[in-house]
């Protein structure tokens, strides 16, 4: 795979992962709504994708080692990860119970982010495990930080 896809691939994906859950998780303990939250996951699939598209396109520009090829191929590939894996999250939202959505996105997301950390680490021959494991604590940390503050959100201005 060319490097300029990878790029646009993994950035996507665990970008989706880690926003896509940081709202879900927030909006669900602000507001318990899943209305709010399906139209979170889809303004995260719409808005984000082409804000992180643009911010890899400006990243690569910036680094002046890239053709123009390269350079629309990652921000290309960073949108359609980050669009398409971010709407899987609507899934589970629309097939269970809210509480019960949140937990499957949340199972969903670290599947998500351990196989593409697992894919890392092989590349990169290091410890697949401590990679996994790091990357699992951020995204977790996220998820409560993002309760934390959902929480703190519907206590304040409810």
């Amino acid at each position: 795979m060319k490097h300029s896809i990878k790029v646009g691939l993994s950035f996507g994906l665990t970008s989706a992962v880690i926003t896509t859950l940081g709202l879900m998780v927030g909006l669900n303990a602000s507001t318990h709504s899943q209305i709010v939250v399906l139209g979170g996951i889809l303004t995260i699939a719409i808005a984000d994708a082409f804000s992180d598209a643009m911010g890899i396109h400006v990243s690569e520009e910036s680094e002046n080692k890239h053709s123009s090829e390269e350079i629309w191929q990652s921000t290309i590939s960073t949108f359609l990860a980050k669009f398409i894996f971010a709407l899987t999250f609507i899934i589970p939202v629309l097939l269970l119970e809210l509480s019960q959505a949140i937990i499957a996105g949340i199972i969903w997301g670290m599947v998500l982010l351990a196989a593409i950390s697992y894919k890392l680490a092989r590349e990169h021959k290091t410890s697949p495990w401590k990679t996994i494991a790091e990357h699992l604590v951020i995204a977790l940390v996220v998820i409560g930080i993002s309760n934390f503050a959902g929480s703190w959100i519907a206590t304040v201005f409810a």
